[in-house]
């Protein structure tokens, strides 16, 4: 992964690697100025003695996790032919995990409670005017969250970096076109969306494997569960994958008839089939903000489809992740350097302002500590803990739960498992990176072939 770069005054300069950026620390000529993701700020240079290469952020927005590439846009001569490509080299990839749904339940359930409060207490003069009209554009909490925090991490890359133009994934499903295929005309124009694929949806939706044998990395057909001689729809709620084995063994047969012999399979796809269009509708309902708000920034903005993404990615034989599908958004011929690992940032949130919990009819049951800071440490903060001796002896780094008690719980990645070591006192930790609200760690084996 590049190490972003900042010169004397903070201003963005090309980001350098690892080995250069050790280098320059083992000198003297840098300091850490951020550990993850890793800045180093020089001391020794100026922006304006600097040359600056075009820099491209891509994103590619998602219901529960959105990709994030850093890229430099470079002409690339094809080895064959010799014409001259347009192409990307790869610097940095990352994925970005929401708390959308999080944010849901957390005012779903204060809601309920407060409603039980209520019914329990006096009576209350019924208000129905005691709500602000909801302005033009509004979204609901868990749907500006996501809007926010990729804002949010286009403007940290563009402090750390020389940015000079962005592309984003606009349109990737069109739920009217997937529930009516039949829709055209001034009624499709009246529709929500447009330029649709319902192939990727149903490989999405279905796991990429046969529902009928579970096999993967093969050729897979679209399949009415429902026969349409029998009076199927090609709705897609009665849409599913099957390999080309069991489509023809299905043949016209209901999938009753098919899987009589297979209850629980048969009940799996029936669910499975009825599953609500919830992560395409949090997708279409935040495209527009997400986009005016990348337009704000004054950069060149790039909008293109997920059918547009799918083909770059197929064509150049990349592997599908996130922060890949990020780095192939856009018009490109040829993309370099991808192989590399992928910084997975997941919203974890500040804390919560609630510090009393509540029973199931909404009353209170205990409370929390009246402050967030334990020892000058707080929940979220990076640290690194270590132990002299004892069962945890060691160096932990990772991220802090703190107690009053000052014994803290210190949560690490390895080989992309999370762990765990309790009770670790705060005499032993230190702290190299306060929290922001976010959690770090890389994801090492996604992006090899």
């Amino acid at each position: 992964m590049a190490v972003f770069v900042l010169d004397t005054q903070g201003k963005a300069l090309m980001p350098c690697t690892e080995k250069r950026a050790r280098l320059l620390l083992a000198r003297g000529r840098a300091r850490v100025h951020r550990l993850v993701p890793m800045v180093i700020r020089l001391t020794d240079r100026q922006v304006d003695s600097c040359a600056l290469q075009p820099l491209r952020l891509k994103l590619d927005p998602g219901s529960k996790t959105t990709g994030l590439a850093l890229v430099r846009d470079a002409e690339v001569i094809d080895p064959q032919t010799g014409e001259v490509q347009t192409g990307v080299v790869v610097l940095n990839l990352m994925e970005l995990i929401h708390r959308g749904k999080q944010i849901s339940e957390a005012l779903t359930a204060r809601r309920q409670m407060r409603r039980r409060r209520r019914s329990h207490l006096r009576y209350r003069a019924p208000r129905f005017l005691n709500r602000g009209n909801q302005k033009s554009g509004w979204l609901a909490p868990s749907l500006q969250h996501r809007v926010d925090t990729c804002m949010a991490w286009a403007g940290r890359i563009q402090r750390w970096a020389p940015v000079s133009a962005i592309s984003s994934e606009l349109v990737r499903f069109d739920m009217q076109a997937l529930q009516n295929p039949e829709i055209s005309g001034v009624e499709y124009q009246r529709g929500t969306l447009f330029g649709y694929e319902l192939r990727e949806y149903l490989l999405e939706k279905w796991g990429r494997q046969c529902a009928y044998c579970d096999a993967k990395d093969v050729p897979l057909q679209i399949e009415h569960i429902q026969p349409k001689a029998q009076g199927g729809s090609n709705r897609a709620s009665n849409l599913t994958l099957a390999c080309r084995c069991c489509n023809q063994k299905k043949a016209a047969r209901s999938i009753d008839q098919f899987l009589a012999k297979d209850p629980k399979r048969l009940a799996k796809i029936l669910a499975d089939a009825k599953k609500p269009l919830r992560d395409a509708a949090a997708v279409n309902a935040t495209r527009w903000a997400l986009a005016n708000a990348l337009k704000a920034t004054g950069l060149p903005l790039e909008l293109a489809s997920g059918g547009q993404t799918k083909f770059n990615r197929c064509t150049l034989g990349i592997p599908k992740t996130h922060a890949l599908d990020a780095a192939c958004v856009g018009t490109m011929q040829a993309i370099e350097n991808w192989q590399r690992p992928t910084l997975t940032l997941k919203a974890t949130g500040r804390g919560s302002y609630q510090r009393t919990r509540l029973d199931k009819f909404g009353f209170p049951r205990g409370y929390l500590m009246r402050t967030k800071r334990v020892h000058g440490f707080g929940t979220g903060d990076m640290v690194r803990a270590d132990v002299p001796s004892g069962v945890k002896a060691g160096i932990h780094t990772g991220r802090v739960a703190v107690r009053a008690s000052g014994s803290f719980n210190v949560q690490s990645h390895q080989d992309g498992k999370s762990v765990v070591v309790q009770g670790i006192s705060h005499k032993h930790c230190r702290v190299i990176q306060r929290g922001d609200g976010y959690g770090y760690f890389f994801n090492q084996t996604d992006n090899k072939t």
